[in-house]
C-alpha cells in the first residue's frame, strides 16, 4: 500500500505556479520559443535526474507544464517517494515543443527543490532510524512554500513540526522578557497564561538551561525544546523530565550528530537544515521533435 502524505493545498500551489509564470513570461512571453520554434512543432520529452535522489513534487511538475498548455501529455515514471538512483527517468512529457520548453524551467524549479527537501528529510530520518526519535522540521521555510516544502519533507520521511504560529504555542525567552515574566517562575507562569488562553493547544517550552528544563516539567509543560544543549546536558535533561513532557533537540544540529543525539532518549530533532540549506537536485528535460 503506498504511504499517505500531508494533503498538498492546491489552490495556494496553483497561484504559486502562475506568479511563478507570469514572472517568466510578463511582456511578449517566451520570445525565443516564440520566434525560433515554428507554432506546429510536435515534441516529447523526459525529465531525469542526474544524481540520486528522493522524488517529491512530480504533480507539481505536472500541473505546471499543464498551466501552459492544458493539452500537455504528462506520464509519471515514479511517485512520491520513491528513491531515483541518477539517470532515472522521473517523467514523460508530450505536446506542443513551444510550450514545453516554456514551461520547462517553472516545473524544474518547483520540482528541483521539492526533490531536494524530500532527499534531505531522508539523509536526516536514515541517520536515526535505529531509535524511535523522530526528525521535525521548522518554520525556516521559504515564504509561501511552506505547504509543499512541509510535504516534501513528510515524502522524505522526516516529520511536519507546527504548521504555523497559530497550530501550538512555544514559549521561548524573549516571550518571557517581553511578557514580564523573567526571573523567577516565569516558565510557570508563562504555561499558565497560555494554557488559560488557549486551552486546547499543546504548550512547548524552550529551555536553555537543565533548569529551565525542570521548571518546564513541572510546570506542565507538553513538550521541552532543549535549545543548544551539549549531548551531556541533553542526557542530563532526560532524567531530569522522567517522561513528563515530549522532548525536542534543537539547535546546532548537523546529519553527523543525529544518531548520537537520538542514543540519548529524546523525542523529536529538530534541523531547519531539512528546508532552509536544501540543494536543489540536478535534473534536466531532454526533448525530440516527434
Amino acid at each position: 500500500m503506498d504511504k499517505k502524505f500531508p494533503a498538498i493545498d492546491w489552490k495556494r500551489a496553483d497561484a504559486l505556479i502562475a506568479l511563478a509564470l507570469e514572472e517568466d513570461l510578463a511582456g511578449d512571453g517566451d520570445t525565443t520559443s516564440n520566434s525560433v520554434i515554428p507554432e506546429n512543432i510536435d515534441a516529447k520529452a523526459v525529465l531525469k535526474c542526474k544524481e540520486d535522489c528522493v522524488c517529491a513534487g512530480i504533480d507539481i511538475a505536472r500541473r505546471a507544464f499543464r498551466a501552459v498548455n492544458d493539452s500537455i501529455f504528462f506520464t509519471p515514471a515514479v511517485k512520491d517517494g520513491d528513491f531515483c538512483p541518477s539517470g532515472t527517468v522521473m517523467a514523460e512529457i508530450k505536446g506542443k515543443a513551444r510550450s514545453l520548453l516554456t514551461a520547462e524551467r517553472t516545473a524544474l524549479n518547483f520540482f528541483q527543490r521539492l526533490c531536494g527537501v524530500a532527499t534531505m528529510s531522508r539523509r536526516y530520518a536514515e541517520a536515526v532510524a535505529a531509535y524511535p526519535t523522530l526528525i521535525l522540521d521548522t518554520r525556516k521555510t521559504t515564504p509561501g512554500w511552506r505547504n509543499l516544502e512541509k510535504y516534501a519533507v513528510a515524502v522524505g520521511g522526516s516529520s511536519n513540526h507546527r504548521i504555523g504560529l497559530y497550530d501550538r504555542i512555544l514559549i521561548k525567552d524573549n516571550h518571557r522578557e517581553l511578557a514580564g515574566l523573567e526571573g523567577k517562575n516565569s516558565i510557570s507562569r508563562s504555561v499558565e497564561r497560555a494554557r488559560k488562553a488557549f486551552p486546547a493547544l499543546k504548550i512547548e517550552v524552550e529551555a536553555d538551561t537543565l533548569n529551565e528544563v525542570k521548571e518546564a516539567a513541572e510546570a506542565g509543560a507538553d513538550y521541552i525544546l532543549l535549545d543548544n544543549m551539549s549531548n551531556k546536558e541533553m542526557a542530563e535533561a532526560v532524567k531530569i523530565n522522567a517522561g513528563c513532557a515530549k522532548l525536542e533537540a534543537s539547535g546546532g544540529i548537523t546529519l553527523e550528530r543525529i544518531p548520537s543525539i537520538g542514543a540519548l532518549g529524546v523525542d523529536f530533532i529538530s534541523c531547519g537544515a531539512l528546508t532552509h540549506s536544501v540543494k536543489a537536485i540536478d535534473i534536466s528535460m531532454d526533448i525530440v521533435p516527434l
